[in-house]
């Protein structure tokens, strides 16, 4: 197919585009609180895309069937239960901090612990001086701690119809998704001035480096805090599902990632008396834990193009901000969107330079 570029030359073609981009603006506006379950849509229906060709083909062709069955397991074998393991994350998150609030509102107890590791530690001899500051601190942000996640469950309960709203616009995205497959995208792009193999190219890299993304940082992340939440559970720490969310959003983060909890896990088990068993969790952590990412990473990805972590970084903290919890697989798909669209450019320029002559000739 030839490039498209010379008839955005027409006017009326031109004025078309026009109004075409701004009632499209106009759109975005209207649906804004629901582009994000949109999404998530089109995201769950790439992910079981597999599941519902096979439905497919055991239906006979039936595509409507298909995808309507593969949405309602989907309901029920994935986001059901997480809805489930969420509300024991938020009940866990209220206990640990009640726990640490009443632990640290308790100062003398708290200032007697530290007097005993100081003297058993000669040199922790130079945080005497500030030991009642740290007291001071810790219940500071407990208090603070407390107070956000009961902010965030009143905010949950007042948002319950519009939760349940944009859950139903996901699902019905998904089976139009799936039985749409990725016309919606291939139609869109007839409309620029890319070719067929242009549009075929993007989607390509598109593809692999999302891939490469959530093989690499979801599903190894889930790895690495769930080691990390089995040796802190082994070793008596409360809120292990809690503490494993909290992980698995900070496996984002390289080379630190999991280490923000378990390392002052490790400290709190050492603090508190228990060295045998912060020793055991952090010997544990660092190699086994700290080693998934190197061991895992090549064999998962394969192929595909990995995404350079600052961008995963940068991408993941900056969709958290924007978009909220959701940012944590918005940010780095549209990193993944913005190194295709950088990388096809400069392919499209290395196609328009004239060939270079070989060294030698």
């Amino acid at each position: 197919m030839k490039s498209n570029s010379k008839y955005f030359i027409n006017p009326r073609v031109s004025f078309l585009f026009v109004l075409a981009a701004a009632v499209s603006i106009l759109f975005l506006l209207i649906v804004r609180g629901f582009v994000i379950s949109v999404f998530f849509g089109a995201l769950l229906s790439g992910l079981i895309f597999p599941l519902y060709r096979k439905l497919v083909c055991l239906l006979k062709g039936h595509k409507s069937a298909a995808s309507g069955i593969t949405v309602v397991l989907t309901l029920l074998l994935v986001i059901i239960p997480m809805l489930f393991f969420l509300g024991v994350v938020i009940n866990e998150a209220v206990g640990v901090s009640n726990q640490a609030r009443e632990w640290f509102s308790d100062q003398g107890e708290l200032k007697e612990l530290l007097n005993r590791q100081i003297e058993q530690y000669e040199w922790l001899e130079k945080m005497r001086p500030y030991q009642d500051d740290i007291v001071t601190k810790f219940g500071d942000i407990t208090a603070k701690a407390g107070s956000i996640v009961a902010q965030g469950l009143a905010a949950g309960v007042k948002g319950t119809a519009s939760f349940v709203l944009s859950l139903f616009v996901m699902l019905y995205s998904m089976y139009y998704f799936l039985i749409a497959g990725g016309l919606p995208i291939r139609k869109a792009l007839r409309y620029t001035p890319l070719t067929e193999a242009d549009g075929e190219r993007l989607l390509a890299i598109f593809q692999s480096v999302t891939r490469a993304t959530i093989k690499g940082k979801v599903v190894i992340g889930i790895l690495q805090a769930g080691l990390a939440a089995l040796a802190l559970w082994v070793a008596g720490i409360k809120g292990i599902f809690f503490w494993f969310t909290v992980m698995c959003v900070l496996s984002v983060i390289p080379t630190f990632g999991t280490t923000l909890v378990w390392v002052p896990a490790v400290i709190y088990l050492a603090l508190t008396g228990h060295g045998i068993k912060a020793l055991s969790v952090g010997i544990w952590c660092a190699v086994v834990v700290g080693s998934i990412d190197n061991i895992l990473t090549p064999r998962m990805i394969g192929k595909d193009t990995k995404m350079p972590d600052l961008i995963v970084l940068l991408a993941t903290l900056g969709g958290i901000m924007l978009f909220g919890a959701p940012g944590i697989l918005v940010g780095p798909i549209v990193g993944a969107l913005f190194l295709s669209a950088w990388q096809m450019w400069g392919a499209a320029i290395d196609e328009t330079l004239p060939p270079q002559p070989e060294e030698g000739s």
